[in-house]
């Protein structure tokens, strides 16, 4: 029987779809064939159903890479109530005997599914048990928080190629709802994707009218806000930048006789999961939140998403405001800015470098020349795991150091120590100047004239050749109609006599936002290119475009 077929068959009797996506079916048919699949699909359009399916198909268990807790549970509970087989997750809510009991039901193969953090995969007892299990997939969701361009890095994450080539590199599937061009190689290249198919589906949101206000003052932002969410109809989220801002714009509600909650990291697990429960029932109409809330969300009839001050990146801003309008119906975006916005995304993005943890870190795998996991190193040095993951993970960036299966080596020509924390800081600061670039980015979202529409499918790849006739900018008539065409297409490659290489990210009509290797994203306006000469296609290759096998 053809591949298409059985997929479809077990998807129908398995879990009651009649039908699948042609980029659900393109996926599954390459992770039956052995392939390695990153998926960037929309929130809300079934990427899990493109490991559900075929781990049935699949001799061996399925592992799931899935970063928060709370979507453990509901990827968990969504499975069992398919009646697919048995699904499992093993982290630190869960008693020790309840973990025991789920390695105990995965080791004898009586457990399809495991869900684990990337954290605990740092752990080498963890290794080892999946390592005899001999998984037949490797699940990696959220896949952005692999790339320091994502906008939820995690650390962990980078080191997963070295768990995936531990296992054996069984086919691996990355999924993300959010990720640009130079997100989906980044992807690629740090989990070691191996002849990966790039399945892309459509940016486009079509029923959510986009839109963007500037504010003059916080006081008058703080009314704004207010009045637009109160005037609503429907459930909503309101996204603010700080605890505080949640505390303060929830109560505004409150007393405007809207039903709304603050949610934010700083308020105790029972007290968050009683507001998202809310907020899913619709005892609550908006959450006041800061970015630690939407992850996992999956409640259709969202109408609206304000944004109450611009976040760091337009890839953070598309995956929350994907939240809205996922059943299809006409829902609202708007995103209320001040350029004093700039300062504390940018204050929020800076790095202070340990250079005392980098020389410590350094010297600790120098002297173990058989080389050391991280877990060791962390406990020997006194230092949290997670900064130890991250000051490896520069030291690797900067060939410091190099890790083969689970233990961190000293290259051989390396500079010492001392030295090396020069070349970390080099790398750091690097890495600085590409987040504050995304800050500059989303600037230019907020501020531009042209299509709002246009310009955000265009971050992430998508040309639009006319306005799009439904954001506040074309509702002005203001965006220029005329078919958008550039000898510097997306993706393409080039290079500027200053900035080095670059990747071509957007263009309009009269400029061009290009992303550059070393000092991140900048706008180049297309007169001054053509009369300089500054910058030049290196080939007529793409970076980062979608393969569609």
């Amino acid at each position: 029987m053809p591949d298409s077929e059985r997929l479809l068959r077990t998807a129908e009797e398995v879990f009651g779809w009649t039908e699948l996506r042609q980029e659900q079916l393109l996926g599954m048919r390459r992770l039956l064939d052995g392939r390695d699949v990153l998926v960037v699909m929309p929130t809300g359009a079934g990427k899990s159903a493109i490991y559900q399916v075929p781990a049935i198909l699949l001799d061996g268990p399925t592992v799931v890479v899935s970063p928060l807790i709370a979507l453990q549970r509901d990827q968990v509970t969504s499975l069992r109530d398919t009646g697919a087989p048995p699904a499992a997750a093993i982290n630190s809510a869960q008693s020790a005997g309840d973990n025991e009991a789920a390695w105990q039901a995965f080791g004898e193969a009586r457990t399809e599914y495991l869900f684990l953090s990337p954290e605990q995969l740092a752990n080498a007892g963890t290794l080892q048990r999946l390592h005899r299990a001999r998984p037949s997939l490797f699940v990696v969701d959220e896949a952005h928080c692999v790339s320091a361009w994502g906008h939820d890095f995690r650390p962990d994450y980078l080191r997963l190629r070295h768990v995936v080539e531990r296992l054996g590199h069984p086919p691996v599937l990355a999924l993300t709802a959010t990720a640009s061009g130079p997100v989906r190689a980044d992807i690629v290249e740090h989990l070691g994707l191996r002849d990966a198919a790039v399945i892309v589906a459509g940016f486009d949101r079509p029923n959510l009218h986009l839109a963007a206000r500037f504010c003059t003052d916080d006081d008058e932002r703080r009314r704004a806000v207010t009045d637009w969410v109160a005037d609503r109809t429907g459930p909503g989220l309101l996204y603010v930048p700080t605890r505080k801002d949640a505390e303060r714009y929830a109560a505004d509600l409150a007393a405007r006789d809207v039903a709304a909650a603050p949610f934010h990291a700083g308020m105790k697990a029972p007290e968050r999961r009683r507001v998202q429960d809310g907020f899913m029932r619709g005892e609550l109409r908006v959450v006041a939140a800061t970015s630690a809330f939407g992850m996992g969300i999956d409640k259709p009839d969202v109408r609206f998403v304000a944004h109450a001050a611009t976040p760091g990146s337009l890839d953070a801003y598309y995956q929350e405001i994907g939240r809205a309008g996922r059943d299809g119906e006409p829902a609202e975006v708007i995103l209320f800015h001040r350029p004093e916005d700039q300062g504390l995304q940018r204050f929020l993005t800076s790095r202070t470098l340990d250079r005392e943890c980098v020389r410590e870190v350094a010297a600790a795998v120098r002297r173990r020349r058989a080389g050391i996991a991280i877990t060791d190193l962390a406990r020997r040095l006194d230092r949290s795991r997670r900064k130890v993951t991250g000051v490896v993970n520069l030291l690797e960036s900067a060939e410091v150091v190099r890790t083969c299966h689970d233990r961190v080596r000293y290259e051989e020509n390396a500079p010492p120590p001392a030295k090396a924390v020069a070349a970390v800081a080099e790398e750091a600061g690097r890495q600085e100047r590409r987040d504050r670039s995304r800050v500059e980015v989303m600037r230019r979202y907020a501020e531009t004239r042209d299509c709002r529409r246009r310009f955000l499918l265009g971050y992430f790849g998508q040309e639009l050749g006319r306005p799009c006739g439904h954001c506040d900018t074309c509702d002005e008539g203001v965006p220029d109609d005329s078919p958008q065409t550039s000898e510097y297409p997306p993706n393409s490659v080039v290079r500027h006599e200053q900035w080095g290489r670059g990747t071509v990210v957007h263009h309009e009509t009269d400029r061009l936002m290009v992303l550059f290797d070393d000092v991140g994203y900048k706008t180049l306006s297309l007169t001054a290119v053509r009369d300089t000469g500054v910058l030049s296609r290196l080939n007529d290759g793409h970076a980062g475009t979608p393969a569609m096998p």
